[in-house]
């Protein structure tokens, strides 16, 4: 079977629950755990708003984790090691996925394989993931708002998050579409979207970089309608 990427979002209410939240950032049940399968995986913060933001969202958490089948995900999400992420969220969501293409590295390593071809009407989701430079931190900060921005409301747009291991310098986005199609219109049609990406080839914010795009066949949970 082929490899299937989870993405896990979480939403807390409460201070209680937002601090425990916040502490497995740092001291994941993961970390110790033996899991059958899992090859790779991210604890993840959030950014305030849509999540492209200077401002920590403390009620919303991510976990990235990449299986060698579909079966171990489902046993993954079946098991307490999830449970632990669950057990206290007021909503969540799984989006389980196959890659379809993807370049980069992520903490040097390469956790994504494509096996599966595209297909430009089916659901598409993407994952962009950056280490930024630290002296060009402020000049990213300063275009990112207004991109951001832009996708809102962006026909074919299902839900997005900026997200992250680290504030401000190791930057994630999920973005899930309703088409392959839907996306493509944004990325090359949407002119903030399209100088952002000139300006990071011409500025050359980051010192690692990786870009994903899946299609997702399984969405679990109550976060994303």
């Amino acid at each position: 079977m082929p490899q299937t990427v989870i993405i896990s979002i979480f939403k807390y209410q409460g201070a209680r629950k937002k601090w425990k939240a916040l502490g497995r950032m740092g001291r994941s049940p993961l970390i110790k755990a033996s899991i059958p399968g899992l090859t790779f995986w991210k604890a993840l913060g959030s950014g305030s708003g849509n999540g492209f933001s200077i401002w920590p969202d403390f009620s919303t958490f991510g976990l990235l984790t990449v299986f060698n089948s579909e079966i171990e995900a489902k046993d993954f999400l079946a098991s307490d090691s999830i449970g632990l992420y669950t057990e206290e969220c007021s909503k969540h969501t799984h989006v389980l996925m196959h890659t379809v293409k993807a370049h980069g590295k992520w903490s040097q390593q390469e956790p994504f394989v494509a096996t599966k071809a595209y297909e430009k009407s089916k659901p598409l989701a993407v994952i962009t993931r950056a280490t930024i430079k630290p002296k060009l931190a402020y000049k990213f900060w300063k275009y990112v708002p207004s991109v951001s921005k832009s996708m809102e409301g962006h026909e074919g747009l299902i839900y997005s998050k900026g997200i992250g291991e680290w504030p401000l310098l190791m930057q994630a986005t999920f973005s899930l579409w309703k088409t392959g199609d839907d996306m493509m219109q944004y990325a090359y049609q949407n002119k903030k979207h399209a100088d952002m990406v000139k300006k990071t080839r011409a500025l050359e914010w980051y010192s690692e970089e990786l870009f994903a795009r899946f299609h997702p066949f399984e969405i679990l949970g109550d976060l994303i309608d």
